[in-house]
């Protein structure tokens, strides 16, 4: 009996010792829950009982240069979602129907988010507001009130879709920028979400009397380019004409600067893609093999075309090099423009026991001065001028035009030159760069370089946004123009300025001349790689020479036509074409009047407002060519009216020249 007694209560104090043990992890508990993890679940009750829908802001519209076109807009679109807990489960299945019958959704999926156990499932983005003002007559025939969400959205759309395709950019499903100004700009584009907060229960039911509280969205700002809507879109045109002619199997570029103040005017790539749809194939051999493809060859050939080639892929300039060099030596006073008999080619050059060629070694140049040794592109010439300046003088030069550093334009992933050490140059290394080759540079490089050359002296920082509006105040806000640091003297500029007009009008550059106008450039060629096979192709001028307004640079990558690949054949001429047109344009007064006077110039007539039928009797009546630009080869002529040309009228232009309409 006493062994019973003991034993209970070992018993009963067992069980105290494990209601004590029980209680003090509860109390353990309550304090983690109360003092540890307070804040955190808090929050995550708020997060379950607060239905949260995100309203997108419009992102800001791009503008070209003169804020005539829109180049990127964002269309209102809708976001449809459903809560679940508000749906009856009734009309579960019919409202799955509904939502994947007009949405061209799987039924099972959809029915799957209509029944779940959540508070917010999203079901389309990005909807036209026709299909969902579909659904709201839909709900209000079905009694359907509550538990379908249609929310505001925006769509980004390019109007002219392949227009400045690697300049624009483009936005992802969020309407993030993934690319070029888009991306760049993305802060300022964007503007500032929006949001409908409503209470509700585990279930996704509302609870409270609180209603919604709506915070609005905060569209983002505008820009204005410097890209002209004009100037951009005949440079494009000559573009692929000489890519397509020359069958330049790596494509090609053309940049216009506005060398006085950084304004890129131009910039354009071939081959483009459409910005409406970046991610499918750009080009008929592409298309018929799309399907097919690996998914890592349709990255591979996707990113190759979003690649703006001007800025992100570095070449040998070649021979238009010879600019940078001719400037040094004339700023150091090594030499003069016109000393007749100066230099003398033989053919070639011995360098540290390795003897140069002259791209004419067959029949070398003979005797010659600075000028007529750029308009012949002698090879030995510009070899000397180095030696004589040496590898610290010259790198001091390409210090100075900015060639060992980026340029700092304001678009995505430019690259840098690719030059050897300073310390590690030896005479066959700077003999090779004096004649521009053996290192590479991007064209936005070149071209910048070169518009020191062309404004007198002075660097200046190239530049594709000029403008931001704000979206709320309208307040303009202006970029900058960067322009510093004086590189050469102005009398060294016009220097190489009037040696540049000379290889135009008598030299290598004369398939660039342009009658009336006086246009200095430098033709260039050099090998794509060690032993390709493969060449570039360019040629950099420069208009007017008095007063130069644009620097044009047009490089082709591989031509393999029957043009050959020589800068003075190819590239030469692509650029007389773009200056044809731009200057007038430009409303560039013309200053070689010998010229003038030996070729017959007609006024651009007046044809806006008429059919075409009028416009095209008007226009071969006065002795010039009119080319049609429409979205749609079926033109009725009679009833299509004219709304825009090319030149304006009034410009003097050139008697067989051609009137661009739209």
């Amino acid at each position: 009996m006493v062994k019973t007694r003991l034993s209970s209560k070992k018993k009963m104090r067992n069980t105290l010792f494990i209601c004590f043990l029980i209680m003090l992890c509860l109390i353990g508990r309550l304090g983690m829950i109360q003092f540890v993890q307070g804040s955190e679940l808090s929050t995550l009750a708020y997060q379950q009982q607060t239905l949260d829908r995100k309203i997108n802001p419009k992102r800001g519209t791009i503008y070209d240069a003169t804020r005539k076109k829109v180049l990127a807009v964002s269309s209102t679109v809708e976001t449809v979602t459903v809560n679940p807990g508000n749906i009856a489960k009734e009309d579960k299945e019919k409202v799955a129907k509904k939502l994947s019958d007009l949405f061209e959704l799987d039924y099972e999926k959809t029915l799957k988010k209509v029944t779940k156990r959540s508070s917010i499932e999203t079901i389309a983005k990005k909807v036209e507001k026709e299909k969902t003002d579909d659904l709201r007559v839909w709900m209000e025939q079905n009694k359907i009130t509550t538990g379908i969400n249609m929310d505001e959205d925006t769509k980004r759309y390019y109007p002219y879709s392949t227009f400045a395709a690697q300049i624009i950019g483009f936005c992802g499903a969020d309407n993030q920028g993934l690319d070029g100004i888009e991306a760049k700009y993305d802060n300022e584009l964007k503007g500032k979400q929006g949001s409908i907060q409503r209470h509700t229960d585990a279930k996704g039911g509302e609870i409270g009397h609180e209603g919604e509280n709506y915070v609005s969205a905060v569209d983002g700002n505008d820009l204005v380019l410097t890209i002209d809507f004009t100037i951009q879109s005949m440079v494009e045109k000559y573009l692929e004409e000489a890519c397509i002619d020359n069958v330049c199997t790596d494509g090609g570029n053309i940049v216009v600067m506005n060398p006085q103040n950084g304004d890129i005017l131009a910039m354009a790539t071939y081959p483009s893609y459409n910005l409406n749809q970046p991610y499918e194939p750009y080009t008929e051999e592409l298309k018929q093999s799309w399907e097919g493809m690996e998914q890592a060859d349709k990255t591979k050939n996707l990113q190759a075309v979003w690649r703006n080639k001007a800025i992100a892929d570095t070449y040998e300039p070649g021979s238009v090099f010879k600019l940078i060099t001719s400037s040094a030596a004339l700023e150091e006073g090594i030499t003069d423009t016109d000393h007749e008999g100066e230099f003398s080619c033989n053919g070639g050059i011995e360098v540290a026991g390795v003897r140069i060629k002259c791209w004419r070694y067959y029949r070398p140049h003979g005797s010659e001065s600075l000028r007529q040794a750029l308009m012949n592109s002698c090879n030995p010439v510009f070899i000397g001028l180095g030696q004589k300046m040496g590898v610290t003088q010259y790198y001091s030069y390409l210090r100075k035009f900015k060639l060992l550093e980026k340029t700092g334009i304001d678009l995505p992933g430019e690259a840098n030159s690719i030059f050897l050490a300073e310390n590690k140059a030896g005479p066959v290394e700077l003999a090779t760069i004096s004649f521009g080759q053996r290192f590479e540079i991007t064209p936005i490089q070149l071209v910048t370089a070169i518009s020191a050359i062309a404004n007198g002296g002075s660097s200046v920082k190239p530049r594709v946004v000029k403008q931001v509006i704000h979206s709320q105040t309208k307040e303009v806000t202006e970029i900058p123009v960067q322009k510093d640091e004086t590189v050469i003297s102005k009398e060294t500029s016009e220097k190489v300025l009037s040696m540049m007009e000379s290889v135009v009008s008598e030299g290598t550059g004369k398939n660039a001349k342009v009658a009336g106008y006086r246009i200095g450039g430098k033709t260039g060629t050099s090998e794509d790689g060690v032993n390709t096979n493969k060449y570039v192709t360019s040629f950099c001028g420069v208009a007017p020479i008095d007063h130069p307004q644009v620097v044009v640079l047009v490089t082709l990558y591989n031509p393999t036509g029957e043009g050959g690949h020589q800068g003075g054949g190819v590239a030469a001429p692509v650029g007389g074409q773009v200056f044809s047109e731009i200057l007038p344009y430009l409303e560039v007064l013309q200053g070689n009047q010998e010229e003038v006077e030996n070729i017959e110039q007609v006024e651009a007539p007046d044809i806006l407002g008429k059919s075409i039928q009028e416009a095209e009797k008007i226009v071969k009546e006065s002795g010039l060519e009119m080319v049609i630009e429409m979205e749609t080869e079926e033109i009725d002529k009679e009833n299509t009216i004219l709304k825009e040309q090319i030149p304006k009228a009034g410009i003097i232009v050139n008697k067989g020249s051609k009137i661009y309409v739209k």
